[in-house]
């Protein structure tokens, strides 16, 4: 097996080196997925967009705590709404979230079942 280039940048990723704003946002996001609620709901929301209802009963969280992880999401950027009538349903930001928290929750599945890791 050929040894891994580590000096190249994953495909699609920023080529410069972090400064230290990039690094504090980047902590910052880390730091706000480090609750499993809201971990749970970025990933229920990386898979379609959804109510805080549908969130509360998915999550098994009262509509209180996920409206607040929301509303704290929403402040740091990582979540949108549309409103729909009554209904506001929330999506995640970009992609860039999506696939952290689909690759955070993937490299856990390994950890956890204990198969071998993968590139």
């Amino acid at each position: 097996m050929p040894a891994r280039d580590t000096t190249s940048p994953a495909p699609g990723a920023h080529l410069r080196d972090p400064d230290s704003a990039r690094l504090a946002e980047a902590r910052d996001v880390f730091a706000l997925l480090a609750d499993t609620t809201r971990l749970h709901m970025l990933w229920l929301l990386a898979r379609e967009e959804s109510d805080v209802g549908s969130l509360a009963e998915r999550c098994a969280a009262s509509r209180t705590a996920v409206s607040q992880h929301l509303a704290k999401l929403r402040l740091a950027g990582l979540v949108d709404t549309r409103r729909d009538g009554r209904h506001v349903y929330y999506s995640l930001r970009d992609g860039h979230l999506r696939r952290l928290v689909l690759e955070a929750l993937s490299h856990a599945d390994h950890r956890v079942s204990g198969q071998a890791p993968h590139d």
